[in-house]
C-alpha cells in the first residue's frame, strides 16, 4: 500500500509540474510576443515622425506651421565646440550635496558615485556634461572591434543586457568585484531603457570607462540609439532628472553612444556582439568602417524579399518551432525587415534614408537657425544622411539586432523587424573563418539568465534579472579564463521573491502576461468583434474555438498557443463553443470622456503609447501642457499616416471638451489616463480593500 500511493504521489507530482512548467512557457512567450510586437510598432512610430517631417508644410492649412511653432532660435544642436563648452559655464551651488567629480577620475570618485546612487543621490548636471564629454572623446580613440587578452591567473566577467536595473549591476560588483585591473569587464550593450536608473548605469560604466579603460570594454547594443531611447524610456528619465540641462545632455549622451564599439574579441578566439551576426557578416570589413556615421537602421517600408539572401529562406523560426495551434502568420507582418541609412548620430532604429535636404525643404530659412527646443533634437536626429551606405548598415544592424535559429541558413529577422535569424552553419562558417571558436551575444531575455545553442558555439547571457515581471527569470555573468573555458553565475535581484514558492511566481507572472493579452484584445475589440461576427452567421454570440483563436491570431499577429490560453481570455457556451464577447468583460476604460466616439476611444487605446511621445515631443517646456493647436495637428498628422479615419470636427470638441480651465491648453497626460484599460476585478479588489480600510 505504501508503495501504491508513493507512485501515485509521484505521478500527480510530475503532471503538477508538468502543468507549471506549460504555464510558465506560454508566460515566457506572451512577454516575449509583446515585447517583438512593440519594437515593430517602434518603427511604425519611426515612420511617422519621418511622415511628419515630409508632409508638416502641407498640412499647416490656416493655422501656424507646426514646425515653426516648436522653434526658438538659440544654440546649433550639431556644434561639436557648443557641446564641449557648455559644462564650464554651469555653475553648482552649494547646496549641492551628491559627488563631485574632476578629471582625471580617481577610485574615490567612482566609490563617492557608488554611495550617492544606492543613497538615491543625483550627479549634477555639470558633471554629467563633463562626465560625457571625457567619455566621448575617449571614444574617439578605439577601434571599432576591441581585442583583449585574458590576463594571467585572472578572468574578464563578461554581462548582457542592464536595462536601466541599477540594482542588477550593484548585485554583480558585490558578488564579483569593482571593475579594475584585476578584475576586467565586458559590458555587452543595452544598458539604458526600460529600467528606471538607466542614466544612473551608464554614468557608473562610463566613470569605469574613464578609470580603467584598458579593463572596462562597453559593447553598443540596439538600446543605445535615440529613436529606441524615445520609446522605451531612458529619453524621459533623463528630462525628468535633469530639467535644466536635458536637452543638452541627450545631444552628448548619442554622440557618445554612436561611437561606442561595436564588437570585443577575446584572445582572437572568442567573438562578443549585441545581437548576432549573418552570412554577411565580415569582421575585418567592420574595423575599417567609421562606426560614427553608421545609421544602423531598421526600414519597415522594405520587403523580405528584397534582400538576396534572404529570398526563398524560412519565416521567423518561433513560428516553425514552438508548434502553435493557429496557422501561419498573417502577411501584414511579414513586410518588416530592415534597411539602413547613415547618421552622425548612428540611429538603430530609424525610418527610411533621408537628406538634410528634405530638412530643408520642409522648412523655411527663418526656420533653420538653431534652437533649444527637445523638439528639434528628436525631429534633426531621425533624417540624416548617406543613402549609399545599405550595405555597410545592413551588416551593422545584423551585429546588434540578430538572433539565432536551430534551422540552417539565414533568414530575414521578421519578428523583431531588423536583423536576421542565423543558423548553426552561418555561425560555424563565422567562427572558422576568423579561426574563432566560441560566440557570445545578448539581446534576448532568458529564464536562466544564459542560454547555449548552435552544438555549444553561442552563448547568449542576460544580465537583467526579473526583467518581465518580479520573478520571471534570472540575471546571469559570464567568467573567462586562460583556457577560454565559460563559467556562469546566475543571480536574482528581489526582496520579495525568495519569500514566494514557485508555484507562487508563476501565478504572479502568468497573471501580468494574460493581462497584457487582454490589453491587446481590448485595444483591438472592434476588428475583433467584425472577424468574429464573420464567422457567427447565425447571430449566436458563439463561434468554434478554432476559429476564434484563428481570429485572434490574425488580428493581433503576436504568434501566441491561443487554445491553451482561452480559458484565461473567454469563457465557453453551453454548447462548447465560445462566447467571444466574453473577451472583453473583465475590462474597461479608465476615465471615459463623453466627445469621445468609440472609433476614436478605441485608436487612442491602441496607440496610446505612440500618442505619448508625439506629446512629449511637442511640450517643450515639459510642463506637461500643450496648446489646443497643437494637440489638433498632432492628431491631424498621425490619423492622416495611420489611415486612420478621425473626424475633424471629433478632434476640434475633444480638444476643446478637455480644455478644462479654457486657457488654451490641454494637460495631455491627464487625457492620456482616461486612455488607459482598467481591469475591472483591479478596481473591485481596490474598492473592497478601501471599505476594508474605512472600516
Amino acid at each position: 500500500e505504501a508503495m501504491k500511493a508513493a507512485i501515485l504521489i509521484q505521478r500527480w507530482y510530475r503532471r503538477y509540474m508538468a502543468r507549471l512548467e506549460m504555464r510558465q512557457r506560454y508566460t515566457w512567450n506572451i512577454f516575449q510576443s509583446i515585447e517583438y510586437a512593440g519594437e515593430q510598432n517602434q518603427l511604425q512610430l519611426s515612420s511617422f515622425f519621418s511622415f511628419m517631417l515630409d508632409n508638416v508644410t502641407q498640412l499647416n492649412g490656416n493655422g501656424p506651421d507646426l514646425i515653426s511653432h516648436l522653434l526658438d532660435p538659440v544654440v546649433d544642436p550639431w556644434s561639436d565646440r557648443e557641446r564641449q563648452t557648455m559644462y564650464e559655464q554651469i555653475t553648482v551651488p552649494e547646496s549641492y550635496s551628491g559627488p563631485h567629480l574632476t578629471f582625471p577620475l580617481t577610485v574615490s570618485h567612482t566609490n563617492a558615485l557608488l554611495s550617492a546612487f544606492k543613497e538615491q543621490q543625483p550627479l549634477h548636471g555639470r558633471y554629467m556634461l563633463q562626465l560625457l564629454h571625457q567619455t566621448k572623446k575617449l571614444l574617439k580613440q578605439m577601434p571599432n572591434i576591441i581585442h583583449l587578452s585574458t590576463p594571467y591567473a585572472k578572468e574578464i566577467t563578461i554581462c548582457g543586457d542592464l536595462h536601466g536595473r541599477l540594482d542588477d549591476l550593484l548585485l554583480i560588483f558585490y558578488k564579483n568585484g569593482l571593475p579594475s585591473a584585476e578584475t576586467p569587464y565586458v559590458f555587452n550593450g543595452d544598458f539604458v531603457d526600460r529600467g528606471k536608473k538607466s542614466v544612473e548605469i551608464i554614468i557608473l560604466l562610463f566613470a569605469y570607462l574613464l578609470l580603467y579603460p584598458d579593463h572596462m570594454t562597453l559593447n553598443r547594443g540596439n538600446h543605445e540609439d535615440h529613436i529606441m531611447n524615445l520609446r522605451y524610456g531612458f529619453t524621459k528619465e533623463v528630462m525628468q532628472k535633469y530639467k535644466t540641462h536635458g536637452r543638452d545632455i541627450l545631444l552628448l549622451v548619442q554622440d557618445v553612444f554612436s561611437l561606442l564599439p561595436i564588437a570585443t574579441v577575446i584572445d582572437n578566439k572568442v567573438l562578443i556582439v549585441h545581437g548576432g551576426i549573418s552570412d554577411m557578416t565580415d569582421l575585418d570589413f567592420l574595423s575599417s568602417i567609421e562606426r560614427h556615421k553608421v545609421k544602423t537602421d531598421c526600414n519597415p517600408t522594405c520587403t523580405v524579399g528584397s534582400s538576396p539572401r534572404c529570398r526563398g529562406q524560412p519565416e521567423s523560426p518561433r513560428c516553425k518551432s514552438r508548434g502553435q495551434d493557429h496557422g501561419n502568420i498573417p502577411k501584414k507582418r511579414r513586410h518588416l525587415t530592415r534597411q539602413g541609412s547613415s547618421s552622425s548620430s548612428s540611429s538603430l532604429c530609424s525610418p527610411r534614408g533621408s537628406s538634410r535636404l528634405t530638412l530643408r525643404r520642409c522648412l523655411s530659412p527663418s526656420m533653420l537657425s538653431p534652437t533649444n527646443n527637445l523638439q528639434v533634437f528628436f525631429l534633426m536626429m531621425i533624417i540624416i544622411t548617406n543613402n549609399n551606405n545599405n550595405n555597410i548598415n545592413n551588416i551593422v544592424v545584423d551585429l546588434l539586432w540578430s538572433d539565432p535559429k536551430s534551422q540552417p541558413g539565414c533568414s530575414p529577422n521578421t519578428f523583431r523587424g531588423g536583423g536576421s535569424y542565423f543558423g548553426p552553419d552561418v555561425t560555424r562558417r563565422l567562427l572558422e573563418r576568423h579561426g574563432m571558436t566560441l560566440l557570445i551575444r545578448s539581446h534576448e531575455c532568458k529564464q536562466e539568465g544564459y542560454e547555449l545553442c548552435h552544438d555549444g558555439q553561442v552563448i547568449t547571457i542576460f544580465s537583467a534579472s526579473n526583467y518581465y515581471e518580479e520573478g520571471s527569470n534570472r540575471g546571469a555573468y559570464i567568467k573567462l579564463g586562460r583556457e577560454l573555458v565559460p563559467r556562469f553565475f546566475q543571480y536574482q535581484v528581489s526582496r520579495n521573491t525568495r519569500k514566494l514558492t514557485l508555484t507562487q511566481r508563476v501565478n504572479v507572472a502568468e497573471g501580468s502576461a494574460v493581462r497584457a493579452v487582454q490589453e491587446k484584445l481590448f485595444a483591438h475589440r472592434s476588428e475583433l468583434m467584425a472577424a468574429f461576427q464573420q464567422y457567427d452567421t447565425s447571430n449566436s454570440g458563439c463561434i468554434s474555438i478554432c476559429e476564434w483563436a484563428l481570429v485572434v491570431e490574425s488580428v493581433l499577429r503576436l504568434d501566441l498557443p491561443w487554445r491553451t490560453l482561452r480559458p484565461r481570455l473567454a469563457q465557453l457556451a453551453p454548447d462548447g463553443r465560445i462566447d467571444y464577447q466574453s473577451c472583453f468583460e473583465d475590462m474597461g476604460p479608465g476615465q471615459p470622456i463623453a466627445q469621445v466616439t468609440p472609433n476614436l476611444a478605441e485608436t487612442l487605446y491602441r496607440y496610446r503609447t505612440d500618442l505619448e511621445i508625439i506629446f512629449n515631443i511637442m511640450d517643450k517646456d515639459h510642463s506637461g501642457q500643450i496648446s489646443i493647436e497643437e494637440f489638433r495637428q498632432t492628431w491631424r498628422l498621425f490619423s492622416a499616416h495611420l489611415g486612420v479615419e478621425v473626424d475633424d470636427r471629433a478632434i476640434d470638441e475633444l480638444a476643446k471638451s478637455i480644455d478644462f480651465n479654457k486657457d488654451g491648453s490641454i494637460d495631455f497626460n491627464e487625457f492620456l489616463e482616461a486612455f488607459r484599460v482598467v481591469h475591472k476585478l483591479d478596481v473591485k479588489d481596490q474598492t473592497a480593500g478601501l471599505r476594508e480600510t474605512l472600516l
